[in-house]
């Protein structure tokens, strides 16, 4: 793959990953008019390196938010914990149930099965983008209805209640591309009560904690499929460089992007988010009945 294209996919990822509109959606879809192959274990590392670029954004941009919140003191710190190792294990859960069920049913049995095998099905990322947005669009109109009930909740972290829902939300997020994590993660929090502001915070420290993980699945993922590769080899190499390469654009795209997420969350303009994931389906459904 050339340079420009991974810097390209980069700056795609970057900028569609921390707004809510799906970066593996955008991502896949600028990957389908190259024509390259978004299933391959190359670039699924590639795209997780890329996310690994904006995690790294996120956690520049919103340390001095969580230094404050989370770890203002022992207590703090306490509450945040808990909250966290419950999201993360209510996502856990439900992630791993529903990557074995639609690999189940969907490759009926077949060894070697992956669900990754589907990640260039825009058939399959379009209603994820259009059930993303449907999410925002109702968070974002609901909004002013729940905003005097949002200033008597005490603290500044979200709830366990509202921890469980942003985590299981996650877990139903994670096997599919299209369907936005941060858009449907931020929206369920602030259906469930928290703050725009709190809702986001939460929702991006949850990203952070699962990106290592995700990223180490997919380096074994590499390393296993060019062991096994039975045509041309596959350069691990190359493929490590390309996606550290794309780390660092994904990273600089990303900072540009939290900004504008920010802005947008204090101008009470979320639901717009929505619309345009809405549009973006429809956009998604055209390539995929044009032959993408």
């Amino acid at each position: 793959m050339s340079i420009l294209k991974v810097i390209l996919l980069a700056v795609v990822q970057g900028l569609a990953e921390l707004l809510p509109v799906s970066s593996s959606a955008h991502v896949v879809v600028a990957g389908k008019l190259m024509h390259l192959n978004m299933s391959s274990p190359e670039m699924t590392l590639l795209l997780v390196m890329l996310h690994t670029g904006t995690m790294f954004a996120v956690i520049v941009y919103f340390w001095k938010q969580w230094k404050r919140t989370y770890f203002s003191s022992a207590d703090a710190f306490k509450r945040f914990a808990i909250r966290v190792i419950w999201a993360t294990l209510l996502t856990g859960i439900i992630g791993l149930a529903i990557k074995k069920l639609v690999e189940k049913i969907m490759f009926q049995g077949a060894s070697k099965a992956e669900i990754e095998l589907l990640f260039d099905r825009l058939d399959l990322i379009a209603p994820a983008l259009l059930a993303a947005g449907i999410v925002i669009l109702i968070a974002g109109l609901t909004e002013k209805s729940r905003m005097a009930a949002q200033k008597n909740v005490y603290g500044d972290s979200v709830t366990m209640r509202q921890a469980g829902w942003i985590g299981a939300i996650q877990g139903i997020c994670l096997p599919f591309r299209g369907f936005s994590r941060s858009g449907a993660t931020i929206s369920t929090g602030m259906l469930a009560g928290a703050s725009k502001e709190r809702a986001e915070r939460f929702s991006f420290a949850l990203a952070v904690i699962l990106t290592p993980a995700v990223v180490g699945r997919e380096a074994l993922r590499l390393i296993k499929a060019s062991h096994e590769a039975t045509g041309a080899p596959i350069d691990l190499h190359a493929s490590v460089v390309t996606s550290l390469l794309g780390a660092v654009f994904a990273f600089l795209a990303g900072l540009i992007a939290l900004r504008w997420l920010s802005s947008w969350l204090e101008q009470g303009r979320w639901y717009l988010f929505g619309i345009y994931c809405i549009v973006a389906s429809i956009a998604v459904f055209a390539l995929y009945h044009a032959g993408y």
